[in-house]
């Protein structure tokens, strides 16, 4: 980890604030300030050549005064312990701000999954489960897919989980394969609730949409779906792309679905025709209605910043926006949709996973859709009404709206 970005520390810092404005009492700011629960594991895995390879995995259960842990797992070979208790803080106001029975966790494996066959992936994914399972739970805490981690993997840790229960629990594992009890909706979830609450922002704050321009930065499997809806739902036209392997740029627009086949075919966005090439740093100066950071944390900096032009920026990934950078785009009038609410829609409709696995009775794709339109568009008018009502930042109103929720649970429970 680069000790000049620790996300925890981040984490904490917009806590403070948070914590200060509310005028939470010390012990409940200190409480919240930490996890509740942090489980550090250490993986045996054998793998195809015969040898066994050793993996460090986390599980961090942060809050659960409001519900179960809820979070996903990444599979990363960056992977640290700081990133995951950042995630998982961010989980807990998540789950606050859109306002469903749960709280946060968040789980990480340290691995390059690029490398591993479909064999040694199945193998660590068991593994994991065998590892943490006994603080696994529908009541306890339910696991996620995540950066690297797919509805198979999820598939191979619900079964894991199952053959050590010795009996069905379909709602301790969401973002399933649908034959297994997975929602309708669910593989778009995090894209699309992004995109209303995107619609709702634009409403907001008279920025018009239809015709407008995008840029995705992370075309992964949250950011092409961010480009596809965005053209189906908000009428944007995709200008600019990137992923880990660089970027295409074509100022006159680009098809969102071709692209997103051209990647299919060959893992990457370069060599896309009429496109150029162009790189992180040039997408995130270019002068379009809105910006999706889809990737990983910190891709925009105090360095960086200064060069945004767009009227708004969605942040699809965690933590995309150093504080620093805040303080540069709020200066620069950029409306920020900030993250724990732009990317709640995931969550969301793993919440809805869970409803229908505990009911065995599954909901229409159509209905999912709705259920998710209204609660990501209910939670930004609450969001909204804050930062008007107390003359702050999207992200900073997100904060109190989610913070006081869980404070409230914390105190009515006796915790402080």
């Amino acid at each position: 980890m680069d000790e000049t970005f620790n996300p925890f520390r981040i984490a904490q810092q917009q806590l403070d604030h948070a914590a200060e404005r509310l005028g939470l009492d010390a012990a409940t700011h200190e409480l919240l300030r930490w996890p509740m629960r942090e489980i550090k594991v250490t993986l045996p895995v054998r793998m195809d050549d015969g040898s066994t390879k050793i993996f460090h995995a986390f599980r961090v259960q942060y809050n659960t005064a409001r519900g179960p842990a809820k979070g996903g797992i990444r599979w990363h070979p960056q992977e640290t312990i700081d990133t995951v208790r950042a995630l998982a803080a961010w989980m807990t106001w998540k789950t606050s701000v859109v306002d469903i029975p749960l709280g946060g966790g968040k789980g990480g494996v340290i691995c390059n999954p690029k490398e591993l066959s479909e064999a040694e992936k199945e193998r660590l994914a068991r593994a994991y489960i065998r590892a943490v399972a006994g603080s696994l739970g529908g009541s306890r805490d339910v696991p996620a897919p995540d950066v690297y981690t797919t509805p198979q993997i999820m598939a191979w840790m619900l079964d894991e989980y199952e053959t050590i229960r010795g009996e069905n629990h379909p709602g301790v594992i969401t973002g399933k394969p649908i034959p297994l009890g997975g929602s309708q909706g669910r593989s778009d979830a995090t894209a699309r609730g992004g995109i209303y609450v995107t619609r709702e922002a634009a409403a907001a704050y008279g920025i018009e949409l239809k015709g407008g321009t995008m840029a995705v930065m992370g075309f992964g499997n949250v950011g092409h779906h961010a480009a596809l809806l965005g053209e189906e739902i908000l009428g944007l036209k995709l200008v600019a792309a990137s992923d880990s392997k660089g970027g295409v740029v074509n100022p006159a627009g680009m098809d969102a679905r071709a692209l997103a086949d051209h990647k299919s075919r060959t893992g990457a966005l370069k060599g896309f025709p009429g496109t150029d090439a162009i790189t992180n740093d040039d997408l995130l100066g270019l002068d379009v209605t809105v910006l999706f950071p889809a990737a990983l944390e910190n891709a925009i900096t105090r360095d960086n910043a200064s060069r945004l032009r767009c009227p708004m920026v969605c942040e699809l990934a965690n933590g995309p926006t150093a504080p620093e950078a805040d303080a540069i785009l709020d200066a620069k009038g950029i409306v920020v949709l900030p993250d724990f609410l732009a990317n709640a829609g995931g969550v969301t409709v793993s919440y809805f996973e869970q409803v229908q696995n505990a009911y065995n009775f599954y909901w229409e794709l159509q209905e999912v859709h709705q259920r998710l339109d209204s609660k990501m568009t209910h939670a930004f008018r609450s969001v909204l009404e804050m930062s008007r009502r107390n003359q702050v930042p999207l992200r900073e109103a997100a904060y109190l709206v989610s913070v006081a929720r869980v404070a409230e649970a914390c105190r009515l429970r006796g915790w402080v």
